[in-house]
């Protein structure tokens, strides 16, 4: 069985991630959505 490694996001997603969260024009569910990951992950970036 092959050893998965955790994906590591840069600054520059984690910043434009952030920035989506923060204006509040979209909910939760839309910017996993839009970004590709988990919804968990939104504000823990």
């Amino acid at each position: 069985m092959a050893i998965m490694k955790r994906q590591q996001y840069g600054a520059a997603f984690k910043a434009k991630v952030a920035l989506e969260a923060v204006k509040g024009e979209k909910t939760v569910a839309q910017i996993a959505s839009e970004f590709g990951v988990h919804p968990d992950q939104v504000f823990s970036l």
